[in-house]
């Protein structure tokens, strides 16, 4: 199975893709998708949207997992992170790709352990997770952590699944499964 990874950003969008198999992960390739400052956000926005459908059409993922956007300091760049981050979606979605979505938090635990973990700690255990020759830069070693992610999500989804026939009938009450 092949994930790709997104990190969404309206100035810098990460990517990553990577391979699943079993319970082997390997690395296929990263990168950035840039767009100039100095441009209208359409045509930013185009940028975005074109560079993730090149993706798509370059690597063939069998599916997308793409961070979630955090409220900001500043509330106009968050808006701004959430145009970006809806062009990518809208992307990833054009081509019938289905799409997960995880905070920051999700991701850090997923690839380092704690969801307090550095933007150095992400790009090392990246790098050792997909044993890597080398660092991608942060914004793709994030887009990557994604991807991770989503790979270890996916199994935990699947055994819920599987487990989910046996669960009907049974409810909660006061913190207990009762049939």
């Amino acid at each position: 199975m092949i994930i790709l990874g997104i990190d969404p950003g309206l100035r810098t969008t990460g990517f990553g893709v990577i391979e699943k198999n079993g319970s082997k992960l390997g690395y296929i390739a990263s990168g950035t998708i840039s767009t100039d400052a100095a441009t209208d956000l359409p045509a930013r926005l185009k940028v975005i949207f074109q560079g993730v459908a090149e993706i798509v059409r370059t690597y063939g993922p069998d599916c997308a997992a793409i961070e979630k956007v955090f409220v900001n300091v500043n509330p106009q760049s968050t808006l701004l992170l959430g145009q970006a981050r809806g062009a990518a979606i809208s992307s990833l979605v054009a081509t019938d790709l289905l799409v997960a979505e995880y905070t920051a938090l999700q991701v850090k635990q997923a690839v380092v352990g704690h969801g307090k973990a550095q933007k150095e700690q992400v790009q090392e255990m990246v790098v050792r997770l997909l044993q890597m020759g080398g660092t991608p830069g942060t914004d793709a070693a994030d887009a990557l952590g994604v991807a991770i992610c989503h790979a270890n999500s996916r199994d935990a989804l699947a055994l819920l699944g599987t487990l989910a026939p046996g669960l009907r009938g049974l409810s909660m009450k006061r913190g207990r499964l009762i049939g």
